[in-house]
């Protein structure tokens, strides 16, 4: 697959690794909680964010950080549908919603927004799958073990590759039978969702690892590992980072990704991320035969 279509933009990813901005709208996300929660400030973001070289703005209105709670539709709707509006009007970039209630999807969608990124993979919500069959909307299948409540109490897995593998393969299928396009799926193994961090065992980089068995699924991989834990375990060597300490460590991953088969990386520092991105880019997706000495 070399082409993905989210909204009325087509992104070739053999040529260049689609950048998705992380914009939090809540009180209490793990990294940037409270930050963007008002609407200036969050229209302000996506904006700095499309001039920094994002190419989709990913919109969350619920924390899914470990431990998070759940809140309500109407409340998860407040939030981000007067920020979708705005962000149409003031920017060119697509908006992906960071959501698994169909309500909330369908409510998004009508406002402008042209993809669904599903922590759930159509589990969370059984009618979520219909909005997005019949609205055509490209929507993201992630892996979770548990919920963000307790997916990070005492996660246990044999085969973590296989599993993930196995779900995700299910997850597709399950999609398409419910007449979801081929081309409007995006798959994600789900870094830092109810994987295993610290004390010497690291999911996290497992995943990162074997993303070449991931591509043999024949979708795009999203990957959105920045500034998450498994990154403060490792990076300080016996330091354990705080999260405004981790940049180094997201684009280090986003690196490792894009390598190892990642098409899509869900980063917060843009600036930094799509200046990694050009270099790595211009490696690997770039076919034409250059001069190593021309100046």
């Amino acid at each position: 697959m070399n082409n993905i279509n989210i909204g009325e933009k087509t992104f070739n990813i053999k040529q260049k690794t689609i950048l998705i901005g992380i914009l939090n709208v809540t009180p209490d996300s793990f990294s940037d909680g409270e930050k963007f929660f008002s609407k200036e400030k969050a229209i302000k973001q996506a904006i700095l964010m499309e001039k920094q070289g994002a190419d989709i703005i990913d919109i969350g209105g619920e924390s899914t950080r470990p431990g998070a709670n759940k809140i309500s539709e109407k409340e998860e709707i407040n939030r981000i549908i007067p920020i979708i509006d705005e962000i149409n009007k003031k920017t060119n970039i697509p908006i992906s919603v960071d959501t698994y209630k169909s309500k909330v999807a369908k409510k998004a969608i009508d406002a402008g927004a042209s993809m669904i990124n599903d922590i759930t993979a159509l589990r969370g919500d059984k009618s979520l799958v219909k909005i997005i069959s019949e609205y055509e909307t490209t929507i993201c299948l992630m892996h979770m073990k548990g919920h963000p409540k307790n997916m990070q109490k005492n996660p246990v897995y044999s085969n973590i590759i296989k599993e993930i593998y196995t779900f995700l393969k299910e997850r597709t299928e399950f999609a398409i039978k419910n007449k979801i396009k081929k081309e409007k799926m995006i798959i994600d193994p789900g870094i830092g969702f109810g994987k295993r961090t610290g004390q010497g065992i690291e999911d996290n980089c497992e995943i990162l690892r074997n993303l070449k068995k991931l591509k043999e699924l024949n979708f795009p991989i999203m990957i959105g590992a920045s500034r998450k834990t498994f990154i403060g375990n490792i990076s300080g060597y016996n330091e354990n980072l705080k999260i405004n300490q981790r940049l180094e460590g997201s684009l280090a991953a986003a690196c490792i990704a894009v390598l190892n088969g990642a098409d899509i990386i869900r980063a917060h520092d843009i600036k930094e991320t799509r200046r990694c991105l050009n270099l790595i880019d211009y490696v690997i997706r770039n076919k034409k035969k250059r001069n190593i000495l021309e100046k």
